[in-house]
C-alpha cells in the first residue's frame, strides 16, 4: 500500500508523472504521522513523568516547598515570592495529557519526518546538493535539541525573574496549561533560532553567500538577532531575550568562520582545477586556443584525358 512511487521509475534524474509524485508525497505524510503517532502513544503512559520533568527545574527555583495550596496565604506569598501549579476545569487533566503526548511525539520523531522530507527531496536534487541536503538533516535535528534544551534550562531563571515583580500581598498560582504552551513556544522560538547558522552555512556551501559578505553583515545581524530575542522569546523578559539573542550571535560568528574557511578552500581548488564546483548538468570550460594547423600533403591530380577522349563532358572530366 505504501510502496515507494518512485521504484517504478528508473529515470536517473527522478522524473516521474505528477500523480506519482503525489502518491509518494502522500507516503512519506503517512510514514511521518504514524511514526508520531506511535511515539506519542507511548508517551501517553508516561505522560506524569515528563510533566514532572517538564515542572521540576521552575519548582526548584519559585516553588513554595513545603506548603500545600490550602496552607497558601499572602503573608507566606509575598515574603518568598513563590508560586504554585494549578489545574483548572474537570476537563483540564484530560487535555494536558494530549497535548503533552503529542508534543513529545513530534519532538522524538523528529529523525523520521525530517529523513522522509529529505527522501522526497532528494531524487530532484544534484549530487553536491543531496550531500548538503543530507549534512543539513544530520546536524539539524543535533541544533534544534541543542536550541530546545537550552530554553528549557533558561526558564528557571526567567520565572524567577518574572515573579520578583509580584506586588506585596498577592499569591501566584500558575495554570499548567499555560505554563506548558509557554513552555512549548519557547523550544520552537530556541529551536529555530538555533537553525540560523546552519542556513547561513548551507548557503555558503552551494556557493549563494560569501563569508566575506557574511561578515559585512555583523552589525545588522546583531541588530536583527536581538531585536528577534525581543519580540519572539513568549516570556517578553530581558533574561530570555539575552539569552536567546547571545548563544545565536555565537553561532553566527561561528558559520562566518566556517563559511571563511570553505571559501579559501574553494579557491585553492578551483586554482588546481578549473572545473571544480561544477554541478552534474554544467559544462565543463572549453579550451579555445587556437592550434598550429600542421604541414599540408600535397596530392596529385593524375593525368587528364585527351581533348577528343568521350570521357570528357563540355570540357570537364571525372577527374575534375
Amino acid at each position: 500500500m505504501l510502496k515507494s512511487a518512485r521504484k517504478k521509475e528508473k529515470d536517473p534524474e527522478g522524473r516521474m508523472p505528477l500523480a506519482d509524485h503525489l502518491r509518494e508525497l502522500r507516503n512519506r505524510l503517512v510514514k511521518s504521522v504514524l511514526a508520531i503517532c506511535v511515539i506519542t502513544i507511548v508517551a501517553m503512559f508516561f505522560y506524569k513523568n515528563i510533566v514532572d520533568f517538564l515542572m521540576k527545574p521552575v519548582l526548584d527555583s519559585v516553588g513554595c516547598p513545603g506548603v500545600r495550596l490550602s496552607q497558601l496565604n499572602t503573608d507566606h506569598a509575598s515574603k518568598n515570592n513563590c508560586a504554585y501549579f494549578t489545574v483548572n476545569g474537570l476537563l483540564s487533566p484530560f487535555t494536558i495529557m494530549l497535548k503533552v503526548s503529542f508534543t513529545t511525539g513530534v519532538v522524538l520523531a523528529t529523525p523520521v519526518w525530517l529523513y522522509q522530507l529529505w527522501a522526497f527531496l532528494a531524487p530532484g536534487l544534484h549530487r553536491n546538493e543531496k550531500k548538503y541536503s543530507l549534512f543539513f538533516v544530520g546536524l539539524g535535528v543535533p541544533l534544534f535539541v541543542g536550541g530546545a534544551f537550552f530554553a528549557y534550562k533558561i526558564l528557571p531563571t526567567s520565572a524567577k525573574v518574572l515573579l520578583d515583580f509580584t506586588p506585596g500581598g498577592a499569591s501566584n498560582l500558575l495554570p499548567l496549561d499555560d505554563f506548558l504552551d509557554l513552555l512549548t513556544r519557547m523550544i520552537v522560538v530556541f529551536g529555530l533560532a538555533f537553525e540560523l547558522p546552519l542556513l547561513l552555512i548551507l548557503l555558503n556551501f552551494t556557493g549563494i553567500l560569501s563569508g566575506r559578505r557574511m561578515f559585512g553583515w555583523w552589525r545588522a545581524m546583531i541588530m536583527g538577532i536581538t531585536v528577534f530575542g525581543a519580540v519572539a522569546t513568549p516570556s517578553t523578559d530581558p533574561i530570555g531575550m539575552f539569552a536567546l539573542a547571545g548563544p545565536v550571535t555565537v553561532l553566527y560568528f561561528g558559520a562566518v568562520a566556517v563559511a571563511m574557511v570553505n571559501d579559501r578552500r574553494r579557491a585553492r581548488r578551483r586554482e588546481a582545477d578549473p572545473d571544480f564546483g561544477l554541478s552534474d548538468d554544467e559544462a565543463s570550460s572549453l579550451d579555445l586556443t587556437p592550434e598550429a594547423i600542421e604541414e599540408t600533403e600535397r596530392v596529385s591530380a593524375g593525368e587528364l584525358p585527351a581533348g577528343d577522349d568521350p570521357a570528357r563532358r563540355n570540357g570537364y572530366d571525372d577527374v575534375t
